[in-house]
């Protein structure tokens, strides 16, 4: 097995890459980074020259993007979580379609409700968010209206296309998502959440970053 480093936050994006990485029992070196903090920034373009997490340093080699993250990971870890899936294309088209469709407006109001307070005390406007939201029930509608009778998005067990749809859910009470009006989604959330990897992905992790550990030997 190569020598794994994931590089992460708590935020959206990296919170399914390590839940990914925990569900298939990776054996990767969690490391917590604040890559646009000014001390860090410089140091972090040569692990992603986006200055984002998460990032996965194999062998001194990075990858970034959650979902070539999980891709890779399932590739040496549990390749029936995606790419080695007899149905991989469907699981490939609920990530496209999460990527497009749902998981921009979800994340505009985990983004507006939940993060920019912190730092910023400038509103989105009224059109905006309600723009957002239109869009946000269409296709919580389309997904609601596929999980009828269904227990995960593709086959008889959880796979990457569950976690990657997922990925705005558990915020959406305190983002102001209507969640609970999808009776299916709850559902099979409930269901997902029930996976302490998609529940609590950080349990057992640093808190926060201390430093940016040293970086020798990378290529991005």
């Amino acid at each position: 097995m190569p020598d794994l480093k994931l590089y992460f936050s708590r935020n959206l994006n990296p919170r399914v890459a390590v839940a990914a990485a925990k569900y298939m029992d990776a054996p990767v070196e969690y490391i917590p980074a604040s890559p646009r903090h000014p001390d860090h920034t410089a140091a972090f373009r040569s692990l992603n020259p986006n200055a984002l997490v998460p990032v996965l340093v194999e062998d001194g080699v990075s990858l970034w993007e959650a979902d070539a993250i999980a891709f890779r990971l399932a590739q040496l870890c549990q390749p029936d979580f995606w790419p080695g899936h007899p149905d991989a294309a469907h699981i490939t088209m609920w990530v496209s379609w999460s990527a497009a469709h749902l998981t921009p407006p979800g994340g505009a109001f985990y983004f507006h409700r939940l993060v920019r307070p912190q730092f910023s005390d400038e509103e989105p406007s009224a059109e905006f968010m309600e723009g957002e939201m239109r869009q946000f029930r269409e296709h919580a509608s389309t997904l609601n209206n596929f999980l009828t009778g269904r227990d995960w998005l593709v086959g008889k067990g959880p796979t990457y296309a569950d976690f990657r749809v997922a990925t705005v859910f558990p915020f959406a009470k305190d983002a102001g998502l209507p969640l609970a009006e999808y009776r299916e989604i709850c559902r099979w959330h409930d269901q997902l959440m029930q996976i302490e990897a998609w529940r609590d992905p950080f349990l057992g992790l640093a808190e926060h970053p201390d430093q940016i550990k040293p970086l020798e030997g990378v290529t991005a």
